[in-house]
Order: C-alpha cells, then sequence, then structure tokens
C-alpha cells in the first residue's frame, strides 16, 4: 500500500517518529528509552494492559541487565522486591552439587517475573513519561518499509476503523510469531534454526519453594527443574516429549516424577501444592539475519527465539532494547547514524554467544535421559569436570550469568 493510498483511509493520518510493535520487555524498554531522550513514540500491543501486567514468563535477568535498567531509570522496584541469587543446585547419581557462581565471579542473578517487570515498565512509559500506547489493536499492518516514509496501520479495538500512523522508523518488537516476522522481506532473511528435539512440561506450583536456589535434576527419566517465583509460588519444568499433551500430566503424576527426578542425598521433600499452570515448550531456536530491514528494526524474540534452556530470553530482549533504544534515540535528536548502522552486528554477537551456551546446556540437562550409552557417559564426564575444576566451574559461571559477553554491552 503506497502513501498516496494512506492519507485516502478513514480518519486523519497520525505521525510518530517511532511506532513500537509490541509491549514486551523489549518494546517497553526501547519506549522508555525513547521517552527519556524526549522523542515521541506509539507502542501498539495486541492484548490488554491487565493481561500483559499478569502473563506469567520469564523470571531470571542478568546482572548486566538490571544495571542497565538501572542507568535508564527503570529498575527502582526490581532492586527492591527482587530475590537475589548467588549459587544453583545440580542434582545427579543421586547425589547433590552447589555451584557458587557469585563467590565465582563477584556477581549475582536476580529473580523477578517478567510481568512484574512488564508491569513497572508500562506504568513508567504510560503513567509517568506520558508515552502514548495502545492496547487491543487488531489486524496491525506494516507499510512502505524500504522507503523513507514507512507507516504502520491497524484496527482500532473501539471504533473498528483502519487507523494509519506514519513514523520514520518501525521497532519489531511483538514476538517470534508476531506481524513484524511477517513483514520480512522475501528472500532477504535469512533464519537459522535448531530443534533440541524435547518439549518441557512448564508448571507454576502455588507452594513455596523446596530449595534456596535454582535446582537442575539430571535423571534417566529426563530433566527436571525448580525455580523459585516468589515466596508462595515455584517454577517446575519437567522434560518430557514435544507436543506433548499438558493434559497426560495430572497432579499426581506430576509430583511422582517431580519427586523422582530431584531426588539426592540429603535434599528436603518437595513442598507440593496445586498446579496453577501446565504447558509444553518444544524447545527450539532460532535467529533472524540481519536485524533490520528497510526502516523495520527487529527486537527481542521477533528477532531471535532462545529456548528457556538457559534462561536468555528477557535478558537477550532487555540488551537489544537498550542498543536499539539508545541508536533511535541518537538518530532523531542527534542525526547519528552509528548506533543504528553498528545495531545488527552488536546484538548478534551476544545472541549467538547465549545460542552455544544453551545448546551445551542442553546436552548436559539431557544426556542421560537420551537413551544412548555414550551421551549419557559424556555428560556425567562433564558434569563431575564442573565440580572438580574450579576453572571449568568458572567458565560455565560467566556464561550462565552473561558475564562472558558483558564488555561489549553499549
Amino acid at each position: 500500500m503506497t502513501a498516496a493510498s494512506l492519507r485516502a483511509g478513514p480518519g486523519a493520518v497520525q505521525r510518530f517518529p517511532v511506532v513500537v510493535v509490541g509491549a514486551g520487555p523489549a518494546g517497553l524498554t526501547v519506549g522508555n528509552v525513547l521517552r527519556a531522550a524526549g522523542v515521541d513514540c506509539l507502542v501498539l500491543e495486541t492484548e490488554s494492559r491487565a493481561l500483559i501486567e499478569r502473563r506469567p514468563r520469564a523470571g531470571v535477568v542478568e546482572e548486566w541487565a538490571v544495571r542497565g535498567l538501572e542507568r535508564r531509570g527503570l529498575a527502582r522496584n526490581l532492586l527492591e522486591r527482587a530475590q537475589v541469587h548467588g549459587e544453583c543446585e545440580f542434582r545427579f547419581a543421586g547425589e547433590r552439587y552447589r555451584l557458587r557462581y557469585a563467590e565465582l565471579t563477584g556477581r549475582h542473578h536476580y529473580v523477578y517475573p517478567q510481568q512484574f517487570l512488564v508491569t513497572d515498565l508500562v506504568r513508567e512509559y504510560a503513567d509517568v513519561r506520558g508515552g502514548a500506547i495502545r492496547f487491543g489493536v487488531r489486524d496491525v499492518r506494516l507499510h512502505d518499509l524500504e522507503s523513507d516514509r514507512p507507516s504502520v496501520s491497524y484496527v482500532c479495538p473501539d471504533s473498528g476503523e483502519r487507523r494509519f500512523v506514519a513514523c520514520d522508523f518501525v521497532a519489531g518488537c511483538d514476538g517470534a510469531r508476531g506481524v513484524t516476522r511477517t513483514a520480512l522481506p522475501p528472500g532477504r532473511a535469512r533464519v537459522a534454526r535448531h530443534d533440541h528435539g524435547v518439549g518441557w512440561l512448564a508448571l507454576l506450583a502455588e507452594a513455596p519453594p523446596s530449595c534456596d536456589c535454582v535446582v537442575f535434576g539430571m535423571h534417566p527419566s529426563g530433566f527436571a527443574g525448580h525455580m523459585q517465583r516468589s515466596p508462595e509460588v515455584t517454577r517446575y519444568y519437567l522434560q518430557c516429549p514435544p507436543g506433548d499433551d499438558p493434559e497426560n500430566w495430572p497432579h499426581d503424576r506430576v509430583w511422582t516424577e517431580l519427586r523422582e527426578r530431584l531426588a539426592a542425598t540429603g535434599a528436603p521433600p518437595l513442598t507440593e501444592g496445586r498446579l496453577i499452570e501446565k504447558r509444553v515448550l518444544d524447545m527450539h531456536d532460532h535467529v533472524v539475519q540481519p536485524l533490520v530491514f528497510g526502516r523495520l528494526l527487529l527486537a527481542g524474540d521477533a528477532a531471535h527465539l532462545t529456548a528457556p534452556i538457559a534462561a536468555k530470553g528477557m535478558n537477550l530482549a532487555l540488551h537489544d532494547a537498550f542498543l536499539l533504544g539508545d541508536a533511535l534515540a541518537a538518530r532523531l535528536t542527534e542525526d547519528d547514524e552509528r548506533g543504528l548502522s553498528a545495531y545488527s552486528a552488536a546484538c548478534l554477537d551476544r545472541v549467538w554467544d547465549y545460542q552455544e551456551f544453551s545448546q551445551w546446556l542442553s546436552e548436559l540437562y539431557h544426556g542421560t535421559a537420551s537413551g544412548d550409552p555414550y551421551r549419557a557417559g559424556l555428560t556425567l564426564a562433564r558434569l563431575r569436570r564442573l565440580f572438580a575444576s574450579r576453572v571449568a566451574a568458572t567458565a560455565f559461571a560467566e556464561q550462565y550469568l552473561g558475564a562472558a559477553t558483558t564488555d561489549r554491552l553499549t
């Protein structure tokens, strides 16, 4: 659709320097950075504000990401309310092994559920910084992305009319299944994909945590994970066949498998509770290259999907958003193109580093349950080395924390 036909559409064409598609951590962080720089932008979100503020997702935030939020005035609630974690526990061959990564690196994790961060970011953007945002929009479309006059249109949920917004840039932050991915020019995007060949049953239990840290259980029956989300709610994962039906996992079966896979000498019994979420996640990854197509710039899961194996997805989204928000602000306020020119390569450095670690960790988690004695033997050798060598433990800790690539963060 051309700019001329846009002007012929119903209602006046609005204008914002930047339209951000998607109100997740990436989109809201970009919006906040732009508003702090005095740049107007419009955030479009297909869901309601109430839904995005309560939708459970990731919860592990790396220290460099928290410092990035703090520098931009976006971390006050997180720093007041988040749990600080400095160690994790591996359970395999019936034993428990603590890895104290804060002692090894001087760094730690924050545990702050994504819906809390989204609530903070949308409040800061819309209520404090006065940013424009439209919730519940339908049928978002992108137009003329290869020109210097791109635009975005959407169906207003109140009037049912199509509204048009002219802009200079579009930030695609609407996830792996969002419209910005489908707007990529045919033949221009290279998408690298990987399937881990396993599924995870993602569970939220209305039960206090059963351990004071994250627990990874490697068992012949499959991986199991324990992650504290709050004093009253615990996230659990169970390895399952890809595409499995959550209804195949009734309450008793879930807790039986968790007890078996997380069993270890001296481990306290699991505190059981009502399961308030059950969904199957197929473990796969993809990376779009490059992340810039004309005036469309991708960030977060719209640009790259990382399976939750290493808890990297939200951290990568924030990394993209810091770089993109700063680059757009520099371009629109100082006519400085350097950040936008370097954006795709700077993001992809960290993306591929995290993808490599996720692949390595996937083999560590799933090798013992592979049914292949060779893979199982290699996995146990890697686990033993992790706790026999300080060098190996430190290398793991740096990747687990995202510290190995922190110096490249701009």
